[in-house]
């Protein structure tokens, strides 16, 4: 795995990119949110996770009011430079609702018995 700038990730037309949050330790997902250059820079730089508040339109540090912190292992950046993946030792609640993780709420049946074999 090679080493890339921060000038080389891909934001959206609007300046972002997803970052998918993932425990280290059990490889779960924790949560999705957007990072702009700001807030990735700043993730890298103090070990802790940044996000870019779509709704608030500012930065929010991931558990400056809850205690809920995430504390950066490793941040790794898609094929395409367009997604990054951070993964994190997370200390308390990852979710905002008191969930360990965002996609602990819900789900969509979907087919899940399907083979190899019969997918080709």
């Amino acid at each position: 795995m090679s080493n890339i700038s921060l000038t080389s990730i891909s934001y959206n037309g609007d300046g972002l990119v997803p970052a998918i949050i993932q425990d280290v330790s059990s490889s779960r997902v924790l949560m999705l949110g957007y990072m702009n250059a700001e807030s990735l820079g700043l993730t890298v730089e103090t070990g802790r996770v940044v996000f870019w508040s779509r709704s608030r339109r500012e930065l929010w540090r991931k558990g400056d009011t809850s205690g809920h912190i995430q504390l950066v292992r490793s941040v790794e950046v898609d094929c395409d430079s367009d997604a990054i993946l951070v993964k994190v030792e997370q200390v308390g609640a990852a979710c905002h609702n008191g969930t360990t993780s965002c996609f602990d709420t819900a789900r969509i049946d979907a087919q899940t018995s399907l083979t190899a074999e019969e997918a080709s």
